[in-house]
């Protein structure tokens, strides 16, 4: 039978509560355990903790011996101390030496918490994270160091330029001298523009003329790593002929097939005016009850703007080879071989009902057809147009009709896009990024399209070989889209670019019988109206070539390549190598 518990003798307190002040006991006969402290307190003292875990020690496989005994908080060893009850096996007698070996401190203290919570578990986790390779860090930085010099240029720019005009007026003045003499009848804001809408129903072909040759789908293949270098056709003549310069168009006046006459490049310079920065100007005549729209000799509207829209100002210099007007040389250049190296060129062609009515007989002649077509403005007012398209392609064996233009990058610095890293993986941003810095032109050869009821337009991409060599290109890329899915992309809406047409129309016959000219403001969003004599802009023309030293000026019919009566326009190699 297992013996009872022995408590041990209580000493009794007659004189209060607690312990006496002294006990009197035999010590052989008492049987409290010895070596346990005695810690007398009082209510004004804080309890202590029955068991410290808390505590540390050097080392759990310690010897016994070493550990350390009670002790006061504040760290003086007393025997009289409040006890902290930490464990000491050598105080029990009961107490086994041999279980030290398995016995093991319990650390119940929490890790401590970092200083800074996400650099220490990045630095906890480090080891784990994949390590970048050198060269991709290093291009990194170029990178950056390329762009915060792009953005210092800029600011240092800006800052220079605070007190200057804007750009558009300080770069490109107006298209044609005013002359004092002129008297300015009206003058028309583009916010005007914006709220205009006509409706035109579909037009009618009167006639076709010229021959076309058929696209190489080929090019349609080409990427930026398998490039094509620009062929030059110096053989090859381009028409750029103003309205009443056309004879077919004199013809229909005289049958009185329409009121108003016109070509495409006119009226799509017209139907996206709001969009453009430059200034440009259209010679109008009132000839009776009928209206011309016609273009000068030599006029910028046979040129194509580059960067027009931009918000990267160009060099002012005319002479350097990224100025304004040696860009649209160089565009214009490239826009006429880019169309007849993408054709293939076999023989093999498309008739219409006339030839090329402004070649000569054994001229070599571009691929062009020019549709002569029909709208109805109102009730007794019809309008004529000569439209282009460059190619003909077959489609489930029917024919359809394509327009060729180009887009040129000079220098990737001013768009900020790289064509021949970025066009195969982000075709998308590079035409975002052409359509914010040539808003007008795209818009134009749009409404080109569209005029010409083209079934398909080609844009070509075409890169210098270097950005300093404006004389030798290629071609990056070719891409083809629908005109009227393209013009609700770049939101060019026809009922818009028709109410602009019909509203300048409707105001100029109301002018009477003579010469007058539409030009765009260099430094406003504005259109004036001038009258001018009837002898104006005749005198234009130079016979005689120009010296090479004068070539850079402005283009007339001669530095172009001209013929008389401004029938041709080519833009040759001369044009491009005199600008060094």
């Amino acid at each position: 039978m297992v013996g009872g518990f022995e408590v041990g003798a209580v000493p009794f307190n007659p004189d209060g509560w607690g312990p006496p002040d002294s006990v009197t006991t035999a010590p052989t006969t008492t049987t409290l355990p010895l070596h346990v402290p005695f810690a007398p307190f009082s209510r004004s003292e804080k309890l202590g903790r029955i068991a410290d875990f808390t505590r540390s020690f050097p080392s759990s496989n310690a010897n016994p011996s070493n550990r350390p005994s009670s002790a006061k908080p504040g760290g003086a060893n007393s025997s009289d101390a409040p006890f902290d009850f930490s464990l000491d096996l050598d105080a029990f007698p009961l107490a086994n030496p041999d279980d030290d070996s398995s016995f093991r401190l319990v650390d119940a203290k929490p890790p401590p918490r970092p200083k800074f919570g996400p650099k220490w578990r990045f630095n906890q986790h480090r080891p784990q994270l994949p390590q970048r390779r050198d060269e991709e860090v290093e291009a990194r930085k170029r990178e950056a160091e390329k762009e915060r010099a792009r953005r210092d240029r800029l600011y240092n720019l800006n800052r220079s330029n605070q007190n200057q005009p804007r750009r558009e007026a300080a770069i490109f003045k107006s298209s044609v001298d005013i002359q004092p003499e002129w008297n300015m009848l009206d003058q028309i804001p583009f916010s005007t523009f914006s709220k205009l809408s006509f409706s035109v129903p579909e037009p009618e072909d009167l006639l076709l003329c010229g021959a076309l040759e058929y696209y190489d789908r080929s090019f349609d293949r080409i990427t930026p790593k398998n490039e094509r270098r620009l062929e030059r056709f110096k053989n090859r003549n381009f028409f750029k002929v103003t309205t009443t310069d056309d004879p077919v168009i004199r013809r229909l006046a005289n049958e009185d097939k329409a009121t108003v006459f016109a070509t495409d490049t006119i009226l799509a310079t017209l139907m996206c005016a709001p969009r453009s920065v430059y200034s440009w100007d259209i010679v109008i005549q009132r000839v009776g009850n009928k209206l011309f729209f016609d273009k000068r000799d030599g006029s910028q509207l046979d040129l194509l703007s580059v960067h027009e829209t931009s918000q990267e100002p160009l060099p002012e210099a005319k002479d350097d080879i990224n100025s304004a007007y040696s860009l649209s040389v160089e565009a214009a250049y490239i826009n006429q071989n880019f169309s007849q190296q993408v054709l293939v060129r076999d023989g093999n062609k498309v008739s219409f009902d006339e030839p090329n009515p402004f070649a000569n007989e054994g001229d070599e002649v571009a691929s062009v057809a020019y549709r002569y077509r029909r709208w109805k403005l109102d009730n007794d007012m019809y309008l004529v147009a000569r439209c282009e398209v460059q190619s003909v392609v077959e489609v489930n064996k029917q024919k359809s009709f394509l327009t060729l233009n180009a887009l040129n990058e000079f220098d990737p610095k001013y768009s900020g896009v790289d064509w021949r890293q970025k066009l195969e993986t982000q075709r998308g941003a590079v035409l975002a990024t052409e359509l914010k810095n040539n808003a007008n032109k795209l818009a134009k050869w749009t409404a080109q399209a569209l005029l010409a009821s083209a079934d398909l337009m080609k844009l070509g991409y075409v890169s210098r070989v270097h950005p300093r060599d404006h004389f030798n290109h290629v071609i990056l890329a070719v891409v083809g889209y629908k005109p009227r899915d393209f013009a609700a992309q770049i939101n060019l809406n026809t009922a818009n670019m028709w109410g602009i047409v019909k509203s300048i129309v409707d105001l100029c016959m109301k002018l009477n019988e003579g010469k007058y000219v539409l030009v765009k403001d260099p430094s406003k969003p504005q259109v004036r109206i001038y009258e001018v004599p009837a002898d104006a802009f005749e005198n234009d023309y130079v016979e005689e070539p120009l010296p090479e030293d004068e070539q850079v000026q402005p283009p007339t019919e001669d530095a172009e390549g001209g013929e008389a009566n401004g029938t041709t326009n080519d833009v040759d190699d001369k044009d491009i190598e005199t600008q060094n």
